[in-house]
């Protein structure tokens, strides 16, 4: 259907018209973008928090959330400092919120001090984060008297420690560790390193040299498991491979270890492995990178240049439950089950054997105890603080809040949100601080919390009581009872996280009348990644710029998944935070992250960072020690990326219009910890439709062959890393979100077929992977999960599992036991083969639902029912990402262009519309296009400028909006003038813009700020039937259109043009172009010639990543473009 003539650039309106896409009332104020405002070192002054909230309402940003940042310096930066909390302080915030109600500015407020996470001096160690500890000995007991023991002493941390059990169980013997014997310690590093076979050692060992370490007992050890400790985390220790001796000259292997998943903050804790058990004298480490992963958001410890480092190895005689660090939740990681054929049943601890010894411990730490004869363990457990603080805070610093202790919580939210609401007027509260919001999880995870027992007993239906020595690491009756019970005290702890945590902070909210937000849990807090989203009114993720070893592409997903299936619409990212900035950047340059994250779903930016410059006379001033980028008002180009921060805001009106269209729904397993599945963990399951190409390029990044590594800002990482901008389309064709059980037990409805969850997203199918890495166990289940999928499908969706379940999660009793086999045989039985093009599944119809089982080998779902929702002429599409949302009466589709070359691209959408416009956000303007309707769907053609996005709207309204025809273009000559601002110089002459940067006066040279091209030229008044177009060849990096004495907009990226035909007039036209570049020029030739006079004053200086001398300025010819209007 043929709807206009087919002109992209030529037939086009201002906005987009209310009935094509009617807009909320508050849909603009939603859309506006916030600030992270950070203040440095107690450096404040009002002079410069008046100019900061001037600069941000000139800029359109709605709010900025507020954090001060680490304590005053010594010389301090600025005088007099102003430090937290304090009376000063607290005036200095009264200002601010005053200053922000008069500007229109909302302000929001971490939970304290600092960034991360919560926490301050008010929380005592008893209402701190809390974890288990333990300690144990071993004796003998030859008679029935009392018998007077010294107790050992669990770790004790902040001074405070509470018991918690004083067991004692019987033992065949009593067992060895390598700590309490002689070892000598030998190596193929050539140096003394016996310190790593004695307790307690912190001075750590390291080396990137392949190589070994040995251990040598005076006799026969027999060793069960090993424990790696370290001031740090380390992959490559976790992986070595151990051999065994009785001779010293011949070897056997043992076992290659194997890492556990690890988070970014994992050091509170070693890792215990569970070894087939050896006897030998010798036991032999190998150390060699080869065969290393390249690490990841969930292996971040293997993203650097591969090395051994280590404090310790400790070898024990007794069985561990494998990797116990991470089962009991001390530490965000994700490990595979204890090998139950490594553990000998006489070393298993039995649960009716165990004893609680009541006894007082004396002053001197004895206790008596009366014990049958035999050989017994005295296990000690009790808990104590995790010692976590709020590192990035100042004077505000201390213990972080029990975050499983509602009253803790409520504690921490009153004593800094409330007290600020408290101490600056209540109308100013009420209408100014408008948010609270928890940042980044920065202070580990925990273990324990003051109603732990009767909170698992409550939950899970039996007590902890026989399972203490397992939260030791001691398997108890069985690995597989030991593992269950773990897996139910994650659960619990998740649980509380939820409801303890973020429920009080969600009531606390409420009461207070202000919105929550929050950004991911994962990979430092273990739980549900996902669920703690359902309490807030916003989710956040956080994308990086630049920065592949910090970018953080799966806590995007975390947000956008948990935004739809929470039904939060509008997903928030903090954006472009940097590990180290260039100085070089600029709105073009950042634009491809920013749509790429728009296509992935995030529709508001949180721009990271804006730093509070309380200098007025230093620019560009106060930086986040050099990381982020320089969004703040003496950045060169803050008054021309106003029409940045536009293009956002009109993004997000349309990116928060309607709901979004996604097909397929991924489950993330009940594992805990658990988060949404990134593409490339589902290239075994679905490889048809991920594609051959992605699934081989993806194998071959795992291989990791020679571990290729990549230099970025001074910055050493595998180069295997995943990398979201090779993954812009990852079902090529199909949207998916990944949802976890609480979603699919709580929010979840069956609607004539679909799988309808939270935002009302209709999923067509529901994809149940198995094995992958945060789900090592594979195709296992709780119960309760696989009683809601079973009703799921009997209610009417489809189902494709990788593999059927095998197996349960958590402790059953028997009758549980029989439901969940019951359920495995209804999914089971009757299930026939099905041929799916290439591909054999085995499939049922079970109830109103269908069932599918195995691998998917097809490129599409077509023959499951399910048309791609968006078809591009090239089936591996890596440079075109796109996002789809649906409203009452039109069909949204966003796209974009990564390459930084222009691409001509067809594409098929789905839409039985009658119109179709394409509407430019940079531009504001929108335009009636050509396509070809056929079986409900829309082909057409687009051309995309380098990094240029564009939406694609449907609607059953046409507009009548003109229709132009290109009828000529030609050069502006004459002579142009170019003058720079601040820079005292004669006026520099051309016939040509080019840049400054070709001139060779230092000044002009490396001049960082604003340059002004100017010329006068004549011609014919535009008549009405006139459009006229500026265009430019080359800008470095934004220019600023006058015509006339009048603005009339800003050019800032890809197409370099401007729509002048209301600003021209006949005759003499007075044209100036003024162009911005970037602080790195200046900067840079500062660095390269220290000796010449400083302009530049940034404060502190982390100018040594610069990239170089860059281009700046106006260059090559500007023409104009003649259209005439077609009739």
């Amino acid at each position: 259907m043929v709807l206009c003539t087919f002109n992209l650039a030529t037939s086009q309106i201002k906005g987009i018209p209310e009935h094509i896409v009617p807009f909320a009332k508050d849909s603009y104020a939603n859309a506006k973008p916030w600030v992270v405002w950070y203040f440095m070192y107690a450096s404040y002054s009002k002079e410069g928090i008046k100019a900061d909230l001037e600069a941000m309402a000139a800029n359109n940003i709605a709010g900025a959330y507020f954090t001060p940042i680490k304590d005053k310096k010594s010389p301090v930066l600025f005088n007099p400092p102003t430090e937290t909390l304090s009376p000063e302080w607290w005036d200095m915030f009264t200002y601010l919120t005053t200053e922000a109600k008069r500007l229109g500015i909302q302000i929001a407020m971490f939970p304290n001090d600092g960034f991360a996470t919560a926490g301050g001096p008010w929380i005592t160690p008893e209402m701190s984060m809390q974890k288990i500890v333990a300690a144990d000995t071993i004796i003998q007991v030859t008679n029935k008297d009392s018998q007077s023991i010294k107790m050992p002493q669990p770790e004790i941390l902040e001074n405070y420690y509470k018991d918690l059990r004083i067991l004692a169980y019987p033992v065949k013997k009593i067992y060895r560790r390598s700590d309490n014997e002689k070892v000598e310690v030998s190596s193929s590093y050539g140096e003394d390193l016996s310190r790593l076979a004695k307790r307690g050692n912190r001075i750590h060992f390291a080396s990137s040299k392949p190589g070994w370490f040995q251990f040598e007992f005076e006799e026969e050890f027999t060793c069960n498991s090993i424990k790696i400790d370290w001031n740090a985390s380390n992959y490559q220790v976790n992986r070595m491979k151990i051999f065994a001796s009785v001779d010293g000259e011949h070897f056997n292997e043992v076992v290659q270890l194997k890492s556990p998943r690890m988070g970014w903050l994992d050091w509170d804790n070693g890792v215990t492995h569970t070894i087939p058990k050896t006897t030998a004298k010798y036991f032999r480490f190998v150390y060699d990178p080869e065969g290393s992963e390249p690490g990841a958001e969930d292996l971040d410890v293997a993203k650097w240049k591969p090395s051994v480092k280590l404090t310790g190895i400790t070898l024990f005689e007794e069985p561990k439950v494998n990797q116990f660090e991470s089962k009991t939740a001390e530490i965000w990681r994700v490990s595979e089950f204890t090998d139950s054929t490594y553990i000998n049943r006489e070393d298993i601890i039995e649960a009716d054997a165990i004893q609680v010894l009541t006894p007082k411990i004396d002053d001197k730490g004895n206790m008596d105890v009366h014990l049958p004869k035999g050989i017994w363990k005295i296990l000690r457990i009790g808990h104590t603080s995790t010692g976590h603080r709020n590192e990035t805070a100042g004077a505000g610093k201390g213990l972080e809040a029990d975050k499983l202790n509602a009253q803790a919580m409520a504690l921490q939210f009153e004593e800094w949100y409330g007290m600020a609401k408290n101490k600056i007027p209540k109308d100013i509260a009420n209408e100014v601080l408008t948010v609270y919001h928890i940042d980044s999880w920065e202070c580990g995870s925990q273990t324990w919390t003051a109603d732990m027992e009767a909170e698992f007993r409550n939950r899970r239906n039996y007590s902890i009581d026989q399972f203490w020595p397992v939260l030791a690491g001691y398997v108890v009756n069985s690995v597989e009872e030991s593992e269950a019970f773990l897996y139910d005290f994650r659960t619990t702890i998740s649980e509380l996280l939820n409801e303890k945590g973020f429920g009080t902070l969600r009531a606390k909210t409420e009461k207070y009348g202000v919105k929550f937000t929050a950004e991911t849990t994962s990979p430092v807090m273990v739980g549900d990644g996902l669920s703690h989203f359902q309490f807030t009114d916003n989710t956040m993720g956080e994308f990086w710029f630049r920065s592949p070893s910090h970018d953080k592409p799966n806590d995007v997903l975390d947000a956008v998944s948990a935004g739809h299936i929470y039904g939060k619409n509008i997903v928030m990212a903090e954006a472009f935070t940097q590990i180290r900035m260039q100085w070089d950047e600029h709105p073009r340059l950042l634009k491809p992250v920013q749509d790429r994250n728009y296509a992935q779903g995030i529709n508001n930016l949180v721009y990271h960072v804006y730093v509070h410059n309380p200098w007025m006379d230093k620019k560009p001033g106060m930086t986040m020690d050099g990381i982020g980028i320089l969004f703040q008002r003496d950045q060169v180009w803050w008054k021309p990326g106003k029409e940045w921060v536009n293009y956002g805001i009109r993004s997000h009106q349309l990116l928060q219009s309607g709901r979004p269209v996604r097909d397929i729904a991924v489950f993330i397993g009940d594992e805990i910890p658990r988060r949404a599945i990134l593409p490339d963990r589902l290239i075994n399951f679905i490889p048809g439709i991920i594609g051959a190409n992605r699934v081989a390029a993806t194998k071959k990044k795992l291989e990791n062959k020679g571990i290729p590594m990549r230099k970025i800002a001074d910055v050493n990482t595998t180069a295997g890393l995943y990398r979201p901008e090779e993954w812009v389309d990852p079902l090529r064709g199909y949207a998916y979100d990944s949802f976890n059980p609480d979603a699919l037990s709580n929010a979840s409805e069956v609607i004539n077929g679909d799988f309808v969850l939270g935002n009302n997203i209709a999923y067509k199918l529901i994809l149940i992977p198995s094995k992958h890495t945060l789900n090592p166990t594979g195709a296992t289940f709780s119960l309760k999960t696989l009683e809601k999928l079973v009703e799921t499908i009997h209610n009417g969706a489809t189902v494709l599992f990788e593999e059927l379940p095998k197996g349960y999660k958590g402790r059953l009793e028997k009758e549980d036991i029989q439901k969940f086999n019951k359920l495995v045989s209804q999914l089971s039985e009757g299930l026939v083969s099905e041929k799916i093009g290439n591909t054999t599944l085995r499939s049922k119809d079970l109830g109103l639902g269908k069932l599918y089982v195995g691998r998917f080998l097809e490129s599409s779902f077509e023959d499951l029912g399910i048309k791609e929702d968006i078809i591009f002429d090239q089936k591996d599409n890596e440079v075109i990402s796109w996002l789809h949302r649906t409203t009452k009466n039109s069909e949204i589709y966003f796209i974009a262009n990564q390459d930084t070359t222009s691409r001509e691209v067809n594409l098929s959408v789905r839409s039985k519309k009658e119109y179709a416009y394409l509407y430019d956000a940079v531009s504001d303007e929108i335009q009636p296009i050509t396509y070809i309707s056929k079986n409900d769907r829309a082909a057409l053609k687009l051309r995309l400028d380098p990094s240029q996005s564009k939406f694609i709207l449907f609607s059953d309204v046409l507009i009548d909006a003109p229709i132009w025809k290109k009828q000529k273009s030609e050069i502006i000559k004459g002579e142009w003038t170019l003058k720079l601002k601040d820079v005292p110089h004669q006026d520099l002459k051309m016939d040509t813009p080019r840049y400054w940067t070709t001139f060779s006066d230092s000044d002009i040279k490396y001049h960082a700020g604003e340059g002004n091209y100017a010329l006068n030229f004549t011609m014919k008044k535009p008549h009405a039937a006139e459009r006229i177009l500026l265009s430019l060849t080359a800008v470095e990096s934004m220019a600023e259109i006058w015509l006339n004495g009048k603005q009339v907009g800003v050019i800032w990226t890809n197409p370099f043009e401007i729509d002048v035909t209301e600003f021209l007039r006949e005759g003499r036209n007075m044209l100036e172009i003024k162009v911005f570049n970037t602080w790195g020029n200046r900067f840079w030739y500062e660095t390269q010639n220290p000796d010449i006079k400083v302009k530049k004053m940034e404060t502190p200086a982390p100018s040594k990543y610069l990239k170089g001398f860059l281009p700046a300025g106006l260059n090559g010819p500007v023409s104009l473009h003649w259209f005439t209007q077609e009739h």
